[in-house]
């Protein structure tokens, strides 16, 4: 697919995407939940596809799926597939890898695209320690996997990511854990583990005693599932992808965002923290913010500082804010991005650097040297979708038109995004790319 852009000015309102994070767990706690679950505003993106999936490979059954409301039956892990594919989702192979590891059978485990050069250490160092089996491709997909996992006492590295130990917390509350401890060592994205036991409480899975993100204890009584027949859960809007909708409209507004609730457990709401500083029009109430340029305009943007380490999918729309910030913006956190997508830290200086931008790397921060202007360029999105909607929304206050390549690399997390730019005035064309 390529996309073309147009210097546009937007208004409107819009409803934000769901989240994806809050789906694929919602996913998760639904199949580890012995009953019935019915989840409302369920997503639809890529990744919430292959979480379906793998939840149905793993024995959950999907009784109905409308577009507003999904329900599902499970009797806990008990697969009916020996493989699973967990797409491109990052999220979905560490969460879903310590589950699948509960069954008796052998048990294939697959993905997609750049999810297969990622790399899956974790599971090699850490699974044989709970009695699971495990062989792997170097460290890398596809993993075989013979459980069945065994809750023990058990130490963990959580610097590279949350998402391992989101995995091990669901695994163990599936497995019952008694009297057992997790211990993690310097981790990282804290608030995608709120989300993450938010969820397991709201689905009545046993909690775990989060001893100050330094060990979580799943004590003796506890063991159990609480025996609501029925749980109900809404998937919250998402906060990444509705990071570009405010940017967007902080550039391009003014524009009116519903459904994010600023009291979510979700890190990325932290991008409010950089709209505010970097002093855009902004109102914010219980479930719609209201956004647009300074009095000013976009000159009357300023750069800001962010730390990014506890949220770094918020690098790309924060990039695109700070290109039009009067100065240089400084974000902390370069060293969370280079497992993602892609090299995300070097696809931003080298995409962002086609429109004009320069972008300094040192170390673990990103120098970003606004208020220059962009220009319209021929960008790629390095099949990564968060690369492929910055660019987007900075094209939007581009000197002449973008064209965005692969740009179908959206429907990862957020497929409706094009079209909610339409929506809201934007004029942006969509077409599939010519054969070479």
């Amino acid at each position: 697919m390529q996309v073309t852009v147009q210097p546009s000015d937007i208004a409107g309102v819009i409803i934000a995407p769901a989240s994806k994070s809050s789906m694929q767990r919602a996913c998760a706690a639904a199949l580890v939940r012995k009953g019935k679950s019915i989840i409302g505003n369920p997503g639809h993106s890529n990744d919430d596809k292959a979480a379906l999936g793998v939840m149905q490979a793993l024995g959950a059954v999907i009784t109905s799926h409308t577009d507003t409301e999904l329900t599902i039956e499970s009797n806990g892990v008990n697969a009916v597939n020996p493989e699973v594919n967990c797409g491109e989702s990052g999220l979905g192979i560490r969460m879903f890898a310590p589950l699948v590891a509960l069954n008796k059978q052998a048990m294939r485990i697959d993905g997609e695209g750049s999810l297969r050069n990622r790399p899956m250490d974790f599971f090699d160092d850490t699974l044989p320690k709970l009695g699971v089996n495990i062989t792997s491709n170097n460290g890398k997909l596809p993993l075989g996997i013979q459980g069945p996992l065994k809750p023990k006492n058990i130490e963990i590295d959580g610097s590279l990511s949350s998402q391992f130990l989101t995995g091990l917390l669901m695994a163990y509350a599936a497995a019952e854990a008694s009297n057992v401890t997790i211990v993690v060592n310097d981790l990282k994205s804290k608030p995608y583990i709120d989300l993450t036991l938010k969820v397991m409480d709201d689905f009545g899975l046993p909690l775990p005693i989060n001893n100050n993100y330094e060990s979580f204890y799943f004590p003796a009584e506890d063991a159990t599932q609480t025996n609501e027949p029925v749980i109900s859960y809404t998937v919250e809007s998402d906060w990444s992808g509705g990071a570009f909708l405010l940017v967007a409209g902080a550039l391009a507004g003014k524009i009116v965002v519903k459904g994010l609730d600023p009291f979510s457990t979700q890190a990325d709401k932290a991008i409010l923290q950089a709209l505010m500083d970097s002093g855009c029009s902004m109102s914010v109430e219980a479930n719609q913010i209201e956004i647009g340029p300074t009095a000013k305009g976009i000159e009357g943007l300023k750069a800001f500082q962010f730390d990014a380490n506890d949220c770094p999918d918020l690098f790309p729309p924060l990039v695109a804010l700070a290109a039009y910030c009067q100065g240089t913006t400084v974000i902390e956190g370069v060293h969370r991005l280079t497992h993602k997508e892609s090299n995300r830290a070097l696809t931003l200086q080298d995409e962002f650097g086609k429109m004009g931008l320069e972008i300094v790397l040192q170390d673990n921060l990103m120098l970003v040297k606004g208020g220059l202007g962009l220009q319209g360029a021929n960008v790629h999105s390095r099949h990564d979708h968060r690369i492929a909607m910055a660019c987007a929304v900075a094209a939007l206050r581009a000197s002449s038109e973008t064209v965005i390549e692969e740009a179908d690399a959206i429907n990862k997390s957020y497929p409706d995004f094009y079209r909610h730019l339409q929506q809201l005035g934007a004029s942006v064309n969509v077409s599939e790319a010519m054969p070479s």
